[in-house]
């Protein structure tokens, strides 16, 4: 990690080795006498794609969170909290909240990851049981300024191969679903189009003919039953890994022939936003394959606090727009197109489900006052969204797993009970709470407070 990225004291604050180290082998006496939340300091990647100085949520959470100045000229893509070695955070603590224990901080850095290794009862017990000493989650804030790869994340037997055979570029052996919650208006790509808008695309795409063959695609213009699951998924298998396994010659002549096409068509119809959109992609991404596969794609528009979760072995790729993101822990990322990155186009187009028609978009579902829950279909995480109006307060009960906390925006308090402790709030804390932890925030009488948690899935407890 650059320096930059290593966490640096701000006021009022100390770097703490011994806040509550209990032996690894403590989870029942941990779960006893829970450890006190921690505040983290956060990494940020600086990806080519991301926005850049102050419009990017990114940079704002980063400055706030570190006390580094935003560099005006610089991307801030992606802002992690968690354990994950490729962006880890560190643990920090006030002076105000060590009390006595402040006798005992020294010079030195503690990642969450080493913290929770020797205090695995943070976790909780059904935690510890199922994943060991390990955060199952990993949360981030994404700020997309350009369109990312076309890409798919491999299940676990899929991710264990990967990694053993190409451990540099397939980082760890788990899998890595994931959702987006909108904080702006986001948008991406993701799952194919159905049959009936298939058909619609090759008809009047016909540079996705060109590129290959006139074979599969008569089969599926020409069918009037492609009803049979099975078929309608072996011929868009065809068609896709045709397209891209497509020679570099080809996808030369074929984008800008697509492009002047469309500016063409420009100046005597509307064009539709599917075509929009491709020709935004390839002003960012000349003679790439990509440009042509999105017209294959779902074209999903959230609003923000709408989410959209994304599976083991589905094609997305995110467009524009900030997000809150949370994953089972991973970096796995298989890639095809609309990137300079290494790109694997036998694996992608094995792997995928080819599964089709419009995701599902969740909205949240109110728990109580202020608060509404995310739960997609993985038990390694849920994720939280709170909009706290200004003086009103909302307590997160205690709950039998770890939590991480940010503030995207707004100040008040954070109340800790048993025993009472409070701490001020800013925009770009994070913490972690451990496992039975009682949290309530309060709302300045400025602004309102708005925040997010992610946390194991509910399901896992019963």
């Amino acid at each position: 990690m650059a320096d930059r990225n290593l966490p640096r004291p701000r006021f009022g604050l100390r770097l703490c080795l011994c806040l509550g180290f209990r032996a690894p082998d403590q989870v029942e006496e941990a779960m006893e006498a829970p450890p006190r939340p921690l505040r983290l300091r956060c990494s940020v990647q600086n990806y080519d794609w991301g926005r850049f100085g102050e419009e990017s949520t990114v940079a704002r959470l980063f400055e706030g969170n570190s006390g580094s100045e935003i560099e005006l000229g610089r991307p801030y893509a992606e802002f992690w909290m968690g354990m994950h070695e490729s962006g880890p955070s560190f643990v920090v603590a006030s002076q105000e909240a060590a009390g006595a224990e402040a006798e005992c901080l020294a010079p030195g850095v503690v990642t969450l990851k080493k913290w929770i290794g020797e205090n695995p009862g943070a976790l909780g017990v059904k935690v510890v049981q199922k994943w060991g000493k390990n955060l199952p989650f990993l949360f981030k804030v994404l700020s997309v300024a350009k369109a990312l790869s076309i890409q798919a994340h491999p299940d676990k037997e899929l991710a264990r191969m990967l990694h053993k055979m190409r451990p540099s570029v397939y980082k760890d052996p788990n899998h890595k679903p994931e959702m987006a919650i909108a904080l702006t208006e986001f948008r991406a790509l993701c799952g194919f189009v159905n049959i009936e808008e298939l058909k619609d695309v090759l008809v009047g795409v016909p540079e996705i003919t060109e590129l290959i063959g006139n074979e599969e695609v008569s089969k599926i213009i020409g069918s009037k039953d492609l009803d049979g699951y099975l078929d309608a998924k072996a011929l868009l298998r065809s068609i896709f890994t045709k397209l891209m396994s497509a020679s570099k010659e080809a996808v030369l002549e074929l984008v800008p022939k697509l492009k002047d096409r469309l500016d063409v068509e420009s100046k005597i119809r509307t064009l539709t936003e599917k075509e929009q959109l491709v020709l935004l992609l390839e002003k960012q991404y000349q003679a790439d394959v990509g440009v042509i596969a999105a017209f294959l794609f779902n074209y999903v528009k959230l609003s923000p606090g709408e989410a959209l979760y994304i599976g083991s072995n589905e094609p997305h790729a995110y467009i524009s727009g900030d997000c809150i993101e949370c994953m089972a822990a991973s970096d796995n990322v298989v890639r095809a197109g609309l990137t300079a990155k290494y790109i694997d186009v036998p694996t992608l187009c094995s792997m995928l489900t080819y599964k089709q028609g419009f995701p599902e978009i969740l909205r949240g579902v109110p728990i109580y006052s202020y608060v509404s829950r995310y739960t997609p279909p993985f038990d390694e995480f849920e994720v939280d969204r709170c909009l706290l109006p200004p003086k009103e307060s909302v307590v997160f009960s205690a709950i039998p797993g770890p939590s991480i906390f940010v503030i995207v925006a707004g100040e008040g308090t954070m109340q800790i009970s048993s025993p009472a402790e409070e701490r001020k709030v800013i925009q770009g804390d994070v913490f972690f709470v451990p496992a039975q932890n009682e949290i309530r925030l309060i709302a300045s009488a400025d602004a309102p407070i708005h925040l997010y948690r992610a946390g194991v899935n509910n399901r896992v407890f019963g």
